[in-house]
């Protein structure tokens, strides 16, 4: 049986719609096992959910930060709706002990699964959004994913990653863009490591290693930032 009141508590929000709000923590696993259940899976509302974040997290930057210009604001959003970040909010909140989950999920710590919480974070909003309207939702948003941690992320420009930085660099000086090759690539498939080296008229600049390419070239892109002095 699904006990809401805890959550509730925890959020600031008291739903009209209980069932609304247990919808958020279906996960798609849990039906597979459970044919006879009446509710569906929580990805429509993750949908949803999705993009009402995008929009309140679109209105408060514009509104809080008119002195920044639009590619700023994309990055600084892309920060804010990462998995990552959801991940450690849903973390925070303690999502995953309400989950609705299949036995092979839970086996496998499902509910510390960090792209299950974060789709469930999205739901939640979207329920939220669907119980309470439109400024409910932005009072929940702005409470546990805005604040100080934000302003920080704007003020040390922390949203400009290490690779846009560098690029932007190399043009402005050689006009020349930065080169990524794979020097190493091992483990197993779902356990991959890459070790990338970026370069510079063919001079090596920078290396890093990460557990997907892009990581991998974030670390490179840094550790050329570095050496460069930047």
């Amino acid at each position: 049986m699904f006990n809401s009141s805890r959550l509730e508590e925890l959020i600031g929000v008291s739903f009209n719609n209980k069932k609304l709000l247990e919808n958020a923590f279906i996960h798609r696993s849990y039906l597979n096992e459970n044919k006879l259940f009446r509710h569906c899976s929580n990805e429509k509302l993750e949908f949803l959910g999705d993009s009402v974040l995008s929009l309140i997290t679109s209105i408060y930057l514009y509104q809080k930060y008119p002195e920044l210009h639009e590619g700023e604001y994309t990055n600084i959003k892309a920060v804010i709706v990462k998995t990552e970040s959801l991940y450690k909010m849903a973390e925070k909140l303690q999502l995953g002990q309400y989950l609705y989950l299949s036995k092979g999920e839970k086996r496998n710590n499902g509910r510390k699964n960090q792209s299950i919480l974060a789709d469930c974070f999205e739901a939640l909003i979207a329920a939220i959004f669907l119980d309470q309207g439109f400024e409910s939702t932005q009072r929940f948003i702005a409470k546990f994913l805005f604040g100080k941690e934000l302003d920080d992320i704007v003020k040390n420009r922390l949203y400009s990653s290490s690779k846009n930085t560098l690029q932007e660099y190399l043009q402005g000086r050689y006009k020349k863009l930065p080169d990524y090759r794979i020097i190493t690539e091992s483990g197993p498939e779902h356990k991959k490591k890459y070790s990338i080296c970026v370069f510079l008229r063919n001079k090596k600049i920078g290396y890093g290693m990460g557990k997907s390419k892009k990581e991998a070239e974030e670390k490179a892109a840094l550790d050329a930032l570095q050496k460069l002095g930047i």
